[in-house]
């Protein structure tokens, strides 16, 4: 058995106490500040009859209390619950409903997301969190681990339909620690970059890859380029995690090609497509090593990476290979058979990463975990004789147009080989003729005014002319969700679509 994320926060505190653990702007925690910090927060959330299985729930951007309360939960043997703070009010209330938290942490800033229907949770805010925590015992709680016991609720960012609470044991996170070590070349030198949001387990888990091995994690609550490239320098940052949306302003960033960046050793990339040209352009700016990520709340982070070394021209697209604990088939959903290499199929894992299910859906959790364990990701992709896959899109946006499969991947990728495009999305719209045919919304690069017509025919030196948009709208930003994935089921409402013909 491996050791839990709790057992290396423990380990690291005894080992080295007073190692740089956390740093959150003028404030820096060390290994031992944390364990104790977390100690006393299980403590104080004991007082108030928290127990084994109970839900706390933090309403708050990045700091240092989400760490603080992962593992007082798992001290306690409760289970941790960073909500969405970008959700509407009744958006959070709908959350809270489902999970009923035993209490909730919030930020007074951010008060006005609690509506009437969460009055009678008790509530502790921020301002008043230190004294409170500090109050309680010093002394651990006498409780030992349970490897399968959930710690960590995390709600799906709602793509395909309304949130669901992914639960996430001790065993689940534990592989963590592997990939920093195994894969991504975390030590106890390492200084990570997390920027991400710590509701999403881009941001929460992979704010845990350095602490695991030891390292030093620094917090940003925004990945504005000025703000990463700063901390960068000062912090002299090994490893970062950032979305394609991020790495294109940062080397669109004014003098980005000057900044001093010479520390970083790898950066990893994933959440959202990327392009080609984008992914050239990152690898020139930083000379480091790229990984791409591809990987599922569900499946408590990625399972399929593609190395720096193989990071050649013609595996530019691929997100790599599955990592050695991840079984990986392609099925047709259909047949329920696995397709030959080249074919497109869903992409299925069967890992001890997977999730222990959506809390309190178990209708839902049986719909994506087979009896036999693997795990359903809806995602289609192709594998090449190499064990290479390549994603294609969700099986839900696969345009079918004329009876031919489109996927609007592949579009994308041709449109955002044109110099004057930032950013692009495709989807399905109706076609009388055809049933439906893709439109592609595009944000064009300052400066640059291309035309419908122009683009229409650029992707037509590229891919089949049936694969080809047939109408093209030009939008100021694409709609993304807090983890930087492109909303495509918001962009098929008639809302979005009467305004941007």
């Amino acid at each position: 058995m491996q050791p839990s994320l709790l057992d290396l926060l423990q380990h690291h505190a005894a080992a080295t106490p007073d190692a740089p653990c956390l740093t959150f702007e003028a404030e820096r925690l060390t290994y031992a500040d944390l364990d104790q910090r977390s100690t006393r927060l299980a403590n104080a959330l004991a007082a108030r009859g928290v127990g084994a299985g109970d839900r706390v729930a933090l309403i708050a951007k990045a700091t240092p209390v989400h760490f603080e309360l992962f593992f007082a939960a798992a001290k306690l043997g409760a289970i941790s619950l960073p909500v969405n703070w970008r959700l509407s009010p009744q958006e959070v209330a709908g959350v809270l409903a489902d999970a009923a938290p035993a209490l909730l942490l919030v930020d007074g800033e951010l008060q006005a997301l609690l509506s009437a229907s969460t009055t009678d949770i008790e509530r502790i805010d921020l301002d008043d969190y230190p004294a409170w925590r500090d109050a309680a015992s010093g002394t651990a709680p006498a409780r030992t681990v349970d490897p399968g016991q959930a710690v960590l609720m995390l709600y799906t960012s709602g793509t395909t339909g309304l949130p669901k609470g992914v639960t996430l044991s001790h065993a689940n996170l534990s592989y963590i620690a592997r990939m920093a070590r195994e894969v991504w070349g975390f030590g106890a030198a390492s200084v990570n970059l997390c920027a991400m949001p710590l509701f999403h387990i881009g941001g929460i888990g992979y704010g845990m890859m350095a602490l695991s091995q030891g390292g030093h994690t620094v917090l940003l609550q925004q990945p504005a380029p000025a703000a990463v490239l700063a901390a960068i320098a000062s912090y002299s940052v090994t490893h970062a995690f950032l979305v394609p949306a991020v790495i294109q302003t940062i080397v669109d960033h004014p003098g980005v090609d000057a900044m001093p960046t010479a520390s970083l050793q790898r950066i990893i990339y994933g959440a959202a497509p990327i392009s080609e040209t984008l992914l050239k352009r990152a690898i020139a700016v930083f000379g480091c090593g790229f990984n791409h990520a591809y990987g599922m709340t569900e499946t408590s982070g990625t399972v399929i990476t593609l190395a720096p070394d193989e990071h050649e021209p013609h595996r530019l697209r691929s997100c790599g290979r599955p990592v050695p604990w991840v079984e990986l088939d392609l099925v047709d959903p259909a047949t329920g058979h696995s397709v030959a290499t080249g074919e497109v199929g869903e992409i299925r894992l069967r890992t001890p990463m997977n999730m222990l299910g959506y809390w309190n859906k178990p209708a839902e959790t049986a719909a994506t975990i087979t009896p036999d364990g693997w795990l359903c990701t809806g995602d289609a992709a192709t594998r090449d004789a190499q064990g290479f896959v390549t994603l294609h899109d969700r099986y839900k946006d696969m345009i079918v147009s004329g009876g031919e499969n489109i996927y609007p991947t592949e579009v994308e990728n041709a449109l955002a080989r044109h110099p004057g495009i930032t950013e692009v999305a495709v989807i399905g719209v109706p076609h009388e003729r055809w049933g439906e045919t893709p439109k592609a919304f595009v944000v064009a690069r300052e400066g640059h005014s291309p035309t419908e017509a122009e683009l229409i025919a650029f992707t037509q030196d590229q891919i089949a002319r049936y694969k080809c948009p047939t109408s093209v709208a030009f939008v100021a930003a694409l709609p993304r969700n807090a983890s930087g994935k492109i909303l495509k089921r918001e962009m098929r409402n008639d809302a979005w679509l009467q305004a941007r013909p």
